[in-house]
């Protein structure tokens, strides 16, 4: 992916290559992260800056990896397709998908943040504590949105001796995300203790302080139809020019992967031994029809073929003998290699989706301002992430198909929300469910489990029947059926 901190790049590979070595040594080690901090042989507790650059990396790296993002969300939102081995495009995860993700964030990620924010409050150190807040809330609300109700007030306590903890309903854990970023925020000191082995943001605290507010707004925002008067109060306050937010392209919250072996972007590492990929029809027909200049950089012309001057999508969901009908693998659009490229970044959060969200504050009535404005403005910054500036903007802009409507503003706002939240699987998934726009077809084959319809949320790991299973029992009955067709609470249309 083309990225905005280019100016920045070469002094994080710099820490980064330093922090990565030592880091990377933890992870072999972090599904048991206690028995690395009691371990006689090593300190009694671990460097912060190694575990924060392992943390990132790693955490990051999952979120784009093929079971939540490639074979999951990035399918779903039919931002991509399969061209081979193609049941996730049908709807048929692999139970080892939900399982490695679930057990990816618990055993390994949110531990690490966990211990930062502990090391922060025992040093004292309110910046490190706040990155750890932001961290941690940011990826529990990827599990919530993937998964609905999940262990929350009870995870991460092994310590405790807290094996079987109990599932939060998802009212429950987006309150306690919202309460944990207000505090984020009342705890950076913009000047004040530094934070090392950050490769996000090299340790900028007025960047960290808005990626965490701008958090804070996305979340908000999420439960506006679930839970209408706490989110227009939250998003009220947030927009009122007194909180600092994401303001540019330059601050989008990425990381930025590197070219050295297990250290690459995970797309350029599956594409290593894999070629099962392919851009969806949905979106190459959507942006051409739209002459947008995005398509370009979304997807590549097909190597061979008759159509190689063109953009030749994949339909979503068929069947492995209809996609080898398609013909040779190299006669279909491949993801861009923008995208696909060793170092391209991990996006967290950007620019466009304050203004988005800035956009809808106003056409539901939230804050005064002119919805047109904002909404234009955040597809002015869509464009400019992948270099797209001036009068070809303006004529994109000016196509009625592309104009703001403040009839529908919701078909507004989500069909441009899909086309700039491409490669943001999980994220553009969430914003689907939750503003119900695009209109998308349902998979050409859909598994039986989708009954006929595109999932809503991934299914419980099979592990979590036996190993928690009374926890579990109890969210099931109070979030309906273990299905992917269950709505979650804040998905109320």
């Amino acid at each position: 992916m083309l990225t905005s901190n280019t100016g920045n790049m070469l002094s994080k590979y710099h820490k980064l290559a330093f922090a990565l070595p030592i880091a990377l040594s933890l992870s072999a080690c972090e599904k048991d992260f206690d028995s690395l901090n009691t371990n006689p042989n090593n300190a009694t507790v671990g460097n912060p800056a190694y575990i924060l650059t392992n943390a990132e990396q790693s955490n990051i790296y999952r979120l784009f990896d093929v079971p939540a993002n490639q074979d999951g969300g990035l399918l779903v939102i039919q931002h991509w397709a399969k061209i081979q081995y193609t049941e996730e495009d049908r709807y048929a995860f692999r139970p080892g998908s939900y399982q490695s993700v679930w057990d990816g964030f618990y055993a390994n990620g949110l531990q690490d943040f966990d211990e930062l924010i502990k090391q922060g409050k025992a040093t004292n150190n309110e910046n490190l504590q706040a990155v750890g807040l932001i961290m941690r809330s940011y990826f529990f609300s990827v599990l919530t949105d993937l998964y609905g109700d999940i262990p929350y007030s009870q995870a991460l306590q092994l310590s405790e001796n807290i094996l079987t903890p109990k599932y939060d309903a998802q009212k429950d854990v987006y309150a306690g995300l919202l309460n944990d970023l207000k505090t984020a925020n009342d705890l950076i000191k913009v000047g004040g203790s530094e934070v090392d082995g950050d490769v996000i943001y090299d340790g900028d605290m007025a960047k960290w302080q808005k990626f965490g507010n701008s958090l804070h707004l996305r979340l908000a925002m999420r439960i506006i139809d679930a839970e209408p008067e706490l989110a227009k109060t939250e998003v009220a306050a947030l927009l009122s020019g007194n909180t600092p937010l994401i303001s540019s392209i330059q601050e989008n919250a990425e990381f930025d992967f590197l070219s050295g072996a297990s250290n690459t972007n995970p797309i350029y590492f599956n594409r290593l031994t894999r070629d099962d990929h392919r851009v969806s029809r949905s979106i190459t027909s959507r942006l051409s029809q739209l002459n947008d200049p995005r398509l370009g950089v979304y997807a590549n012309h097909p190597e061979t073929g008759d159509s190689t001057a063109f953009y030749r999508g994949v339909p979503n969901g068929l069947t492995n003998v209809e996609a080898a009908d398609l013909g040779p693998l190299s006669s279909t659009s491949k993801v861009g290699s923008a995208f696909t490229a060793a170092t391209a970044p991990g996006v967290l959060m950007t620019y466009a989706e304050v203004l988005f969200f800035k956009a809808e504050a106003i056409a539901r009535g939230i804050i005064g301002g002119d919805a047109a404005v904002e909404y234009n403005n955040a597809i002015r910054a869509s464009m400019a992430q992948y270099g797209f500036t001036g009068t070809a903007v303006d004529t994109y802009l000016a196509q009625p198909a592309v104009k703001y409507d403040a009839s529908n503003y919701k078909q507004s706002i989500g069909v441009q929300k899909w086309i700039a939240l491409y490669g943001q699987g999980v994220e553009a998934w969430s914003e689907w469910r939750r503003l119900d726009y695009p209109k998308l077809p349902v998979a050409k084959n859909p598994a039986a489990a989708a009954m006929g319809k595109i999932p809503v949320r991934f299914r419980y790991p099979a592990n979590e029947q036996t190993t928690n299973a009374t926890s579990r029992a109890a969210a099931v009955e109070r979030q309906g059926p273990d299905l992917i067709t269950t709505k979650l609470w804040w998905d109320k249309f």
